[in-house]
């Protein structure tokens, strides 16, 4: 971006456009911390920030992917990207609020402050439309204003516009206290609406070309003011190849919970919810297509994890961290369980060097060990490692999620960096990781015959047969493994029937005396099952 651009140009091109918006994913990055010490509506979790830049890394990713040469590109970037990716309840609004802002711009060859005025129109009406029950003093209210204010602003240079709307919507930011009592009661804004204007602060940032500012330092964190409590499950999904109305799957979904957002577009439905029900939910909507990502949070853990998290703050910080990229709610929920930063990603969905980068960035340990957990992210981990010369970053290439959960149970945040690394490539030299999915194609691959469409089990990544039958599959190969093996740790996808996956385990179980068998939902989606032995 030149000079001449960004000095006050009567128009904003796609390339400068992307640039712009990758910088505010950048930006907000910064402020995420700030974000998530706010947030207490609707429940005190401390994910707000956090989630919105998920979804803002999913949209960079989306620009860096398409490069965009049209304001038509870009538009389906910013709206194809964000949905994917969006996280939470603030990410899926946040998706909505650029699928709005895209759908005014992309007839146009550049953004003027005509079509910002009406891009601004749209983002608030799509954000509103998307939420059955809008609730003001929230990033909905903070959007409305930065609309409203363009509206009335008479500026005739885009920039000039919104930098007049981010003022205003400040201002409004200012009063939802006054609008939600929770807000009130915990005396903070509403940290989607500050996390919105962060990411439009960015892309204002990024034409007056300033730098990435340090941090804010965050003293205090509002879910200290509310006791634990049971606040249920945040329970999302995203489908593709669906063809049923979004508002279907909508009403099929509501009476499961609250904070309910279901959106869609091109074949995808991207669903939040809070709901004590999760299994149930998730086997619920995947017959309306294919399970593309789920994750399942205990909002109650979570708040738990953020109040702990204050005290962690006050003590020294440990010697090793742990990044590691992960599938599946409950593959993931190990891993945060034994200490791991994670980033979301796997087969089909490879997070981007900055997304491993911008992990390693949020830890305070001098030394960070990363673990891609697929062969086809061990590059972008280390592109990752290379791109942050000034910290000690060790890459543990890991290849299945398998081999990462058996490192992870070896690592120690306290110990020696070389040991620790030392004792978790041999412990995910031990392990084998058994893996059920679907085969995309025909094939013939090592000697096995595989069909479109058929069940094929992959050892340690690779393949080893195929079959009908997912269960025989897992029966078959834990026998030709288990040897040596002490523990077997079965995860099955959302669409496996909880009864079917205990079936499987109890098999095993007596089938392999000498085996300790545990079985947890939230297998990676595109895996009915996925199996570590130890």
């Amino acid at each position: 971006m030149t000079e001449a651009t960004r000095a006050n140009p009567t128009g904003l091109t796609t390339g400068d456009l992307s640039e712009a918006f990758a910088f505010a994913t950048d930006w907000l990055g910064v402020h995420v911390d700030q974000v998530n010490a706010l947030n207490v509506y609707p429940v005190p979790d401390g994910d707000t920030g956090t989630n919105m830049h998920l979804t803002m890394q999913s949209v960079r990713r989306q620009l860096e992917e398409e490069r965009p040469s049209s304001m038509g590109d870009l538009a389906h970037a910013l709206s194809y990207g964000s949905l994917l990716g969006a996280r939470g309840n603030s990410g899926v609004i946040l998706s909505q609020i650029l699928k709005g802002f895209a759908e005014a711009v992309r007839e146009h060859p550049e953004l003027g402050a005509t079509e910002l005025r009406a891009a601004l129109r749209g983002a608030t009406k799509v954000a509103y439309g998307a939420v059955m029950k809008p609730v003001e003093g929230t990033i909905l209210t903070v959007c409305r204003a930065l609309a409203e204010h363009a509206e009335e602003d008479p500026a005739e240079r885009p920039l000039e516009l919104l930098r007049g709307a981010i003022r205003a919507g400040h201002v409004a930011l200012e009063r939802t206290p006054e609008q939600l009592p929770l807000l009130k009661q915990a005396g903070v804004v509403d940290a989607g609406g500050l996390g919105l204007l962060r990411v439009f602060e960015g892309v204002v940032a990024k034409y007056d070309g300033e730098d990435l500012p340090p941090p804010p330092k965050v003293d205090r964190r509002a879910q200290q003011d509310f006791e634990e409590e049971a606040f249920g499950f945040c329970t999302e999904f995203l489908l593709s190849d669906v063809e049923a109305p979004t508002k279907e799957i909508q009403e099929l979904v509501a009476p499961f919970g609250d904070s309910l957002l279901v959106v869609g577009a091109e074949g995808f439905v991207k669903g939040h919810i809070h709901t004590e029900e999760p299994e149930r939910l998730l086997a619920t909507v995947a017959r309306y297509g294919r399970m593309v990502r789920s994750k399942v949070e205990d909002m109650s853990e979570q708040h738990s994890e953020i109040l702990a998290t204050v005290d962690a703050a006050e003590a020294e910080p440990p010697k090793v961290a742990m990044v590691v990229v992960s599938d599946g709610y409950g593959v993931t929920k190990a891993f945060r369980g034994l200490g791991a930063r994670v980033v979301g990603g796997g087969q089909t969905n490879n997070p981007s060097v900055q997304d491993i980068a911008d992990a390693i960035r949020s830890v305070g340990a001098p030394t960070v060990i990363v673990m891609p957990n697929n062969a086809n992210i061990v590059m972008a981990a280390e592109r990752a490692q290379e791109l942050l010369p000034e910290r000690d970053v060790r890459v543990l290439k890991t290849r299945t999620l398998g081999q990462g959960l058996a490192a992870a149970f070896a690592f120690d945040e306290d110990g020696d960096p070389n040991a620790v690394l030392e004792e978790m490539g041999e412990a995910l030299e031990d392990a084998v990781t058994i893996e059920v999915t679907t085969a995309s194609r025909d094939a013939t691959i090592d000697d096995v015959d595989v069909s479109e469409g058929q069940y094929i089990a992959l050892v340690d990544g690779k393949l080893a047969a195929s079959g009908d039958d997912p269960q025989a599959l897992v029966r078959d190969l834990v026998a030709s493994h288990a040897a040596d093996a002490e523990v077997a740790t079965l995860f099955y996808a959302p669409d496996v029937p909880a009864e079917e996956a205990q079936a499987l385990a109890d098999a095993l179980d007596a089938a392999h005396q000498e085996l300790e068998v545990e079985v947890h939902p939230g297998a990676p989606d595109l895996y009915p099952y996925l199996l570590l032995l130890e």
